[in-house]
């Protein structure tokens, strides 16, 4: 079935959906996104969404087209009209298309922001890899200093989860002067004795926004939780470990780097998380 997307300003089949090559998105990857959950035909934590994509394009000194009113009502639009129960919402914005390729940012009087935005359809609540656990290789981290904004500069990324592929595991974790920062599209965390590890933030991994609500929900359940960096090995050390992220929710890691983690299966606190995330992600849905 063809899917309704939105351009700027537009409901369209997505066979016909344009954008200009001139568009700052397409030629310097000069725009922000954001991914939003659906279940239920509900969006899960959409505010806060909301507020990091203000926050992203506030530090790029960009404008958004619409408000968030706006936005949460094209969501909900782009929902209904492709009866989506579970899947996720895509949105984009760039800095707009200019009349011709230029170095320097157009005048945000005279060139508008553009905003494009689409669904995905797909089962996010039962998940056969979550049941499973992933593998994950380690890589350097070769990515821009400002990995708190989440732009469209995604290369990097992509090209983590093909080296990981091609070593047959499913996901990669970049490392930087000795410390884990982030996995190619979420944030990395470590338990030992019951402790869960994660980086703290900073400019150095993007302010996950179901990172926010797991350490939230792990702290009302009386877990103990240390934000700092962690190496490599210490990961291989750990009795478990997973990552977060808005599409996979928790997700246990059962093996770095070719060492298998505790008994090799999903640990407790991974299991257990995921539960809590799910259960209140869905209660607060909107």
């Amino acid at each position: 079935m063809t899917r309704t997307v939105y351009v700027n300003g537009d409901y369209l089949p997505e066979t016909e959906a344009r954008v200009s090559i001139f568009d700052r998105g397409f030629l310097f990857a000069d725009g922000v996104y954001e991914v939003a959950s659906v279940v239920g035909g509900k969006l899960l934590d959409f505010h806060a969404h909301a507020a990091r994509l203000q926050r992203s394009l506030a530090e790029l000194e960009m404008h958004s087209p619409v408000d968030m009113d706006a936005l949460l009502q094209i969501h909900r639009e782009l929902i209904a009209k492709n009866d989506v129960d579970q899947g996720m919402v895509y949105m984009q914005i760039t800095r707009g298309a200019p009349a011709d390729r230029d170095f320097h940012f157009p005048d945000p009087d005279q060139v508008a922001p553009s905003l494009v935005m689409f669904t995905q359809s797909k089962e996010i609540i039962e998940s056969k890899t979550a049941e499973t656990g992933i593998k994950v290789i380690s890589i350097d981290d070769l990515r821009w200093a400002r990995r708190d904004i989440k732009t469209v500069q995604l290369l990097y990324a992509s090209m983590a989860k093909m080296a990981a592929e091609k070593a047959g595991a499913d996901d990669a974790w970049m490392v930087e002067d000795g410390f884990v920062t982030e996995g190619s599209s979420n944030n990395a965390y470590i338990v030992k004795s019951g402790k869960i590890i994660t980086r703290q933030l900073g400019t150095e991994i993007l302010p996950g926004i179901t990172r926010a609500a797991v350490l939230k929900f792990a702290a009302e359940a009386q877990m103990e939780i240390e934000e700092r960096a962690f190496t490599i090995e210490e990961a291989k050390q750990a009795d478990e470990a997973f990552f977060t992220s808005a599409s996979a929710f928790v997700m246990p890691v059962v093996s770095v780097d070719g060492v298998s983690l505790g008994d090799g299966l999903p640990g407790p606190v991974s299991r257990r998380l995921r539960e809590i995330y799910i259960d209140e992600a869905v209660k607060t849905a909107i």
